[in-house]
C-alpha cells in the first residue's frame, strides 16, 4: 500500500473516532437536558396537584431524587452524570412553583449523599455533582446562588456525617470553595466535636 493510501487511511480513522466522539456527546448532552426536564416538569406537577409546597415538598423531591438515583444505577447511564441532572430539575421544578430554593437544595443534597452511599457509589463525588446541578440550576432561575449553594453545602455534609467521618472529610474536601466562607458553613453542619480534614482546615483559613 502506498505512502498516501496510508496516509489517507490514518486521516479517516481519526475523522472516524472524532465524529463518533462528537455524537456520542451530543447524545449525552441529550440525555442530561431529557433527564432535567423530566424531573423539572415531575416536581413542578406533583406540587401543584398537592397544593401544599411547604408540608409536601421535601417529600416529592426526596421520592424523586431517590428513585431516579436508583434507575440510573440499574441501567448504567451513569450515577455520577444522573444525579447533577436530577438535582438541577428538581430545583427548578421547586422554581416554577415559587418554593423556598435553599430549603429544598438542603433535603436534595442529604438525600443525594445518603442515595449515593446506600447503592455503594462514590459519596464525595455525588454530593459535588448534586451542588453542581443545584447551583447552575438556580443561576439559571435567578436566585440567590450563594444562599442555596451554602443549604446545598449544609445538606451534604450533614448527610455524610451521618455515614463515618471518613465520608465527611471527603464530601468536605470536594465542597471546599464552592461558597464563601466555607468555615462557617461546615463549622455548623458538622456534628460537635467533629473536625474536618486538614485540606479543609488550610483552605478555610
Amino acid at each position: 500500500m502506498s505512502e498516501e493510501s496510508n496516509k489517507n487511511l490514518l486521516e479517516q480513522a481519526g475523522i472516524t473516532v472524532k465524529d463518533g466522539i462528537v455524537k456520542s456527546l451530543r447524545g449525552i448532552n441529550e440525555i442530561e437536558d431529557e433527564m432535567v426536564n423530566l424531573t423539572r416538569n415531575t416536581v413542578c406537577n406533583t406540587l401543584r396537584l398537592t397544593g401544599d409546597i411547604a408540608k409536601e415538598g421535601i417529600g416529592v423531591t426526596t421520592e424523586v431524587v431517590k428513585s431516579a438515583m436508583k434507575a440510573t444505577e440499574e441501567v448504567g447511564t451513569g450515577l455520577i452524570m444522573g444525579t447533577k441532572s436530577v438535582a438541577k430539575g428538581a430545583i427548578m421544578g421547586v422554581s416554577d412553583v415559587g418554593g423556598d430554593l435553599i430549603t429544598f437544595a438542603t433535603h436534595i443534597t442529604r438525600t443525594a449523599v445518603k442515595g449515593a452511599f446506600d447503592v455503594g457509589a462514590d459519596v464525595a463525588t455525588v454530593a459535588k455533582k448534586a451542588v453542581d446541578g443545584i447551583v447552575e440550576a438556580t443561576k439559571e432561575v435567578g436566585g440567590n446562588v450563594e444562599e442555596v449553594a451554602k443549604g446545598a453545602v449544609t445538606g451534604a455534609i450533614d448527610a455524610a456525617s451521618h455515614i463515618s467521618k471518613s465520608a465527611t472529610n471527603a464530601v468536605a474536601d470536594v465542597l471546599v470553595g464552592v461558597v464563601d466562607n466555607t468555615k462557617n458553613v461546615f463549622g455548623s453542619a458538622l456534628p460537635k466535636g467533629e473536625k474536618t480534614s486538614e485540606k479543609e482546615e488550610k483552605t478555610s483559613e
